[in-house]
This record gives structure tokens, sequence and C-alpha cells, in this order.
């Protein structure tokens, strides 16, 4: 099956993958857009597996204070080379992370990040979809969580990404 221009113009505006990759995903699923942006998202998970244990060393420190100066958050997102860190897409990834952190207030970054001595009734009731950041809806895509964020965009640039430190400032606490 021939694969049309327009076709990988249209998957890649909607997910940012390579032209060959867009093409390779069209051809399996017989030119079905909505089939191939599955096929990439499978392929994306997967790139992010391999790339995880990759040490992520550069990165940045973003803050997003929230209008009115009364919430406030900074995030240290890290990645492989000082290069990708100073990508527009990484910071962009940075800012929207500070900005998930001062609109949800997560706690721990990760299932991993809580505390082991942790009470077994205070772990029962905790809700890691709500405390652990990488657990909790995209504020700006409720469909996604910000763990798969993180995965587009490792797929996207090919490096390890990961949120290292977060911190949340309240006036009103």
């Amino acid at each position: 099956m021939e694969i049309s221009a327009a076709c990988i113009k249209e998957l890649r505006e909607q997910c940012g993958a390579g032209i060959m990759d867009c093409r390779a995903a069209l051809m399996k699923t017989d030119g079905d857009v909505e089939k191939a942006l599955e096929v990439l998202k499978e392929q994306g998970f997967a790139k992010a597996a391999k790339k995880a244990d990759r040490a992520a060393n550069q990165g940045l420190v973003e803050a997003y204070i929230h209008c009115g100066g009364r919430i406030g958050a900074m995030v240290e997102v890290n990645c492989e080379t000082d290069f990708v860190a100073r990508t527009d897409e990484f910071k962009e990834l940075a800012h929207n992370i500070a900005m998930q952190v001062a609109a949800m207030n997560p706690v721990y970054i990760s299932e991993e990040d809580i505390p082991a001595d942790l009470p077994k009734e205070e772990r029962e009731v905790l809700d890691v979809n709500s405390v652990c950041l990488l657990n909790q809806a995209y504020i700006r895509d409720p469909s996604l969580t910000i763990k798969d964020i993180i995965v587009e965009n490792v797929a996207k640039m090919g490096e390890n990404i990961k949120v290292s430190r977060i911190a949340r400032f309240d006036l009103s606490e």
C-alpha cells in the first residue's frame, strides 16, 4: 500500500515522531492514522523503557509562579545532555511539570518515593494518583498522566528524562 505524504504529515503533526517512523506505522496499520498513533505510542513506551537506566545528569530547574504570586513551584528535570536541556521542547516540558506541581500539589514524585515505614493504615488510604506526580492526570489533557507526557518526550528527544526534585510553595499554608 502506498502512503501519501499528507497522511504522514498529519500523523507527524499529532505525535511529533520522525518521518520514517510515521511511514512505518502507517504501513503497519494500512494507512489508519488512529491505529498508527497507537503503534507509535507503544513504540515510545518501549524506547522509554530502554533508556530508563541511562544516566540523566544534565537538565534544568524550572520555576513557576501562579497569577497573584501566592502559589509557586520549582522542579528539577534531568536529561542526558545539555544539548537537549537547551531545547525549547525540554524547557516547555519542565515548565508544564512545574505548573502541574503548582496546581495539583503532589507530595511524592513516584510511588517508589513513598516511605516504606509509612503506617499500613495510612498507606491503604493513600491515593497514589493524587499524591504521586507521575501518576497524576495531566492538567492540560486529563486523558494522559505526567508519566505519559515524559514518555512521549523521551521518544521524541531520544534521551532519558526524569524528574528529580519538586517543591511547592503556598502562602495560605
